[in-house]
C-alpha cells in the first residue's frame, strides 16, 4: 500500500490501476447497490436501447478512481472531500479500463485537487473528472 503524505505531493504526481471489467463485476456491483437497470443487465432489452448492448455502470469505474485515491495517489490514509465526473463514452463488458489520478494543485489546508480520469484499451477517454482529497499529514504505515 502506498502512503504519499501532502508535504511529500507535487503537481505532476500521478498513480493508476488497470483493470478488465466483467459481467461478473457487473452483476456484484448491481447487488450491492441495487442498480439492476436494464441497461447493466438484461441483454435483450438493451438491443433496443441508445447502445445496443449492456454497459457497465458509470459509477462502477468510479469506484476504480477511488481505489487510485485511496491506495496509490494520494495513498493510504486519504480522505475524499469531493469528487466531479464526466461521463464521455460508454464502457462495455470486457474492457480493459485504466483508470488514472494526477495532481493538478497543492491546496491550502491540506488539500491537493486531483485530475481524475478513466481510459479504455482503444486509449479513449470515458470519463474525466476532478477531486479535491485530503491526504494524511503523516505517515502511518511502518516498513519493516
Amino acid at each position: 500500500m502506498i502512503e504519499n503524505i501532502y508535504s511529500e505531493l507535487k503537481v505532476g504526481d500521478s498513480a493508476y490501476i488497470e483493470k478488465t471489467i466483467t459481467e461478473t463485476d457487473v452483476y456484484q456491483y448491481a447487488g450491492i447497490t441495487g442498480d439492476f437497470s436494464w441497461l447493466h443487465v438484461n441483454e435483450v432489452r438493451s438491443r433496443q436501447g441508445h447502445f445496443k448492448t449492456r454497459i457497465v455502470h458509470g459509477m462502477l469505474l468510479g469506484g476504480l478512481i477511488s481505489t487510485v485515491v485511496g491506495n496509490q495517489m494520494p495513498g493510504s490514509g486519504t480522505i475524499y472531500e469531493s469528487q466531479n465526473l464526466r461521463f464521455i463514452k460508454p464502457c462495455f463488458f470486457n474492457d480493459t479500463i485504466k483508470a488514472r489520478t494526477e495532481v493538478t494543485e497543492i491546496m491550502p489546508a491540506g488539500r491537493v485537487r486531483l485530475r481524475t480520469t478513466c481510459y479504455n484499451q482503444r486509449g479513449e477517454m470515458i470519463i474525466d473528472g476532478e477531486a479535491v482529497a485530503i491526504p494524511p499529514r503523516k505517515h502511518v504505515i511502518v516498513e519493516g
